[in-house]
């Protein structure tokens, strides 16, 4: 069967405990997903060759699987993909260090590699461990320094059976100052822009206010920059569709995350939504002004 659509669809769920991989199993349930959580790796294959689901079928695996071993999942994966009746994907739920830690601290629960121990311990064990399983994933969501309704979002975008099978992209910004953001497919340095930090009446201001923006966008390198970002765009988006790539991650990086990347994230974002993508858009570090991890100015971030 070489076309997908008569392919019977398979997603393996994983990544370190704590990092959204139970929210994950949630959200694919609710869009019509026939989820099994923490099925042993010895059933897998009874499963896959009993009768064909009229559903998509998505397993969640990590280390409370009686026999769960890193080699034994990619062996399986690996097998699946191999396959021509199998539409075969593996989604890896990721987090950093320090968002686990918080929320190991919040929940009060104790990591399974650590049981008498503290978390950060079994954090840094099971991270370690999962090493090659993050380098064979279809699709990485890093859920740092989101809500368990933006990482249900996140999940429910990438994976909706209702709608045809389509790329999703998310552009993000961010300050260099706190590293690149994980699973970055692209990345774009705007520090050679003009910098809006250095205009008092535009310091307090962000990359999503309208001054903001037509102070970066009147640097005269700007327009030859954009453009580039549009077309390699518009060169790139629709062949990773065609490739049958599900998901695509955008990052524009500057010094401090709130003027000139911000701007550009909402530049695109809103020429790629006006052009009929699927868009999200992110501000890390906008994101950290606030509680409850919104950036909340009276608009959407």
């Amino acid at each position: 069967m070489s076309d997908s659509a008569d392919k019977q669809q398979i997603l393996f769920i994983t990544g370190p405990s704590g990092a959204g991989r139970t929210t994950a199993v949630r959200a694919l349930e609710d869009i019509g997903f026939e989820v099994i959580d923490n099925l042993p790796l010895s059933l897998v294959d009874r499963l896959i060759e009993g009768l064909p689901l009229d559903r998509p079928l998505a397993l969640g695996l990590d280390v409370r699987n009686r026999d769960f071993t890193v080699n034994g999942v990619i062996s399986i994966v690996e097998k699946l993909s191999n396959d021509p009746r199998f539409d075969m994907q593996l989604l890896y739920m990721d987090c950093d260090e320090d968002g686990l830690i918080q929320r190991y601290s919040e929940t009060r629960r104790r990591h399974p590699l650590a049981v008498d121990g503290a978390p950060l311990d079994g954090i840094r064990l099971e991270r370690e461990l999962l090493v090659p399983l993050r380098s064979h994933a279809d699709v990485l969501i890093d859920t740092t320094g989101l809500s368990p309704h933006e990482a249900r979002a996140e999940v429910q975008n990438t994976f909706n059976p209702n709608e045809a099978k389509r790329l999703t992209i998310t552009v993000q910004s961010f300050s260099y100052k706190r590293g690149l953001p994980r699973g970055m497919d692209i990345v774009l340095d705007c520090r050679f822009l003009r910098n809006p930090h250095w205009d008092a009446a535009l310091r307090p201001l962000d990359g999503r206010d309208e001054a903001v923006i037509d102070y970066v966008k009147s640097d005269p390198r700007f327009d030859a920059f954009y453009s580039g970002v549009r077309g390699l765009a518009g060169l790139l988006l629709p062949a990773f569709q065609d490739e049958g790539k599900s998901h695509l991650s955008v990052g524009f990086g500057c010094t401090g995350g709130q003027h000139r990347s911000v701007a550009l994230t909402e530049l695109l974002s809103k020429s790629l939504a006006e052009d009929g993508w699927q868009v999200s858009k992110r501000h890390r570090e906008l994101e950290r002004r606030t509680p409850d991890g919104a950036a909340q100015r009276g608009r959407s971030a």
